[in-house]
């Protein structure tokens, strides 16, 4: 019974975390992908310890531009990812196994 229970309570998010998911959602936007490019603002329950945290594994992350704004929020911007790149003329053509003609 005891198990159960510890079971069905939610755990909380640390600080970090809850930072981390709400850039994440930020950097996912449809408009954000679009663009790719997006504007973070530190907000006044993100602690030091957690805002420095999410910049810094931000900082590291390959193919990822990071500019700090005056006003101390942090544009994000990006390149279309290589695998997204696909124009219509690079398909390629994709013949089926087993269709040659029978041999009788």
């Amino acid at each position: 019974m005891a198990k159960r229970k510890a079971q069905q309570q939610p755990q909380e998010l640390t600080p970090l975390e809850r930072l981390g998911l709400r850039v994440s959602s930020m950097i996912n936007a449809p408009k954000a992908q679009l663009e790719r490019r997006v504007t973070i603002h530190r907000l006044d329950t993100d602690s030091d310890e957690a805002w420095e945290g999410v910049m810094e594994l931000l900082a590291e992350t390959d193919g990822l531009g990071m500019v700090v704004n005056e006003d101390g929020s942090v544009t994000l911007r990006w390149e279309r990812a290589a695998d997204d790149e696909s124009p219509e003329g690079d398909k390629e053509e994709f013949e089926a196994p087993g269709r040659e003609e029978a041999q009788f």
